[in-house]
């Protein structure tokens, strides 16, 4: 397996190892597992990519998160990221899908606002457009490393509060749904998330946190804004722009990422599957005292 950086410090593309390796050879899983806890981000090209594979290949990692209410796939290991009705014409530009699109637009980290996070998420490209609709990423450990110490001290334990209602009211009043918000409650997690295989630190933070405990609400929003700005500057991020066989990897509690847009006349198809994260991952430390 050959390891190519991708961006400073964060980021590598794997080269001479595919899906089907590691969802069938525990020696392959071992590695790509080492290169994950390392760089946090990874890229697979020219993978012949089908559903069952990308499930196979990110089962490997932990199980796998069933698609919430509200979303394309809900009840299935599948979430379907287009802008297509199911007749498959394009939506208009005025379209629940197109401001689910402009809210993943928004600094995020998949599943901070559900009861058990995210460890990784899963993306391939199966239809793309012309232009635009490229994925952008940031290292939220590269973050945490670059905040004075006496900071880190003030921020590691404390406690922010995740919703998906906060990112989605951002974008449009009727976004999420009654149904939506009755079943993806607020949740509480710590501002820092260790990671327990190398023992390096990340930024909790994302576009569905809006609240800090023992802080009033305008002060915890500017602070979460700051720092979200403090993790994504430029030349700090990687823009990923997509092939046709790509498939990245990355991990949620290091990294940032939002999508990018696109022509609003033209196809843009992704599935993503998303990998639990459990105690060995580092979550019981993330969980505040009741």
């Amino acid at each position: 397996m050959e390891i190519v950086p991708l961006a400073e410090g964060f980021g590598a593309e794997l080269r001479g190892v595919g899906l089907l390796d590691v969802a069938s050879s525990d020696a392959a899983y071992r590695q790509v597992r080492a290169a994950f806890e390392a760089h946090s981000l990874l890229l697979f090209r020219e993978q012949q990519v089908s559903d069952d594979v990308q499930a196979a290949f990110s089962r490997a990692f932990g199980p796998l998160e069933l698609v919430k209410v509200g979303s394309i796939g809900h009840g299935t290991f599948y979430s379907r990221l287009n802008n297509r009705d199911a007749d498959g014409k394009i939506v208009p530009e005025n379209h629940r899908q197109i401001w689910r699109a402009r809210a993943n637009q928004l600094w995020h980290t998949d599943s901070s606002f559900k009861q058990t996070p995210a460890l990784a998420s899963v993306l391939s490209a199966r239809t793309l457009p012309g232009a635009g609709g490229e994925t952008e990423f940031t290292s939220t450990r590269l973050a945490w490393e670059r905040l004075a110490s006496e900071r880190q001290e003030r921020l590691r334990d404390a406690v922010v509060t995740h919703s998906y209602a906060n990112s989605r009211d951002q974008i449009h009043p009727e976004l999420m749904t009654a149904e939506e918000r009755a079943a993806l409650p607020p949740v509480r997690w710590r501002m820092s998330w260790r990671n327990p295989v190398n023992g390096r630190r990340a930024l909790y933070v994302a576009s569905h946190a809006y609240a800090i405990d023992g802080m009033g609400d305008n002060e915890a929003k500017a602070l979460l804004a700051e720092l979200i700005a403090f993790a994504t500057p430029p030349g700090r991020t990687y823009l990923h722009r997509w092939r046709p066989g790509d498939v990245v990897m990355w991990d949620n509690r290091a990294t940032m990422h939002r999508g990018r847009p696109w022509p609003v006349d033209q196809l843009r198809v992704m599935v993503r599957t998303t990998i639990q994260a459990r105690r060995e991952d580092g979550l019981e430390e993330m969980r505040p005292a009741a």
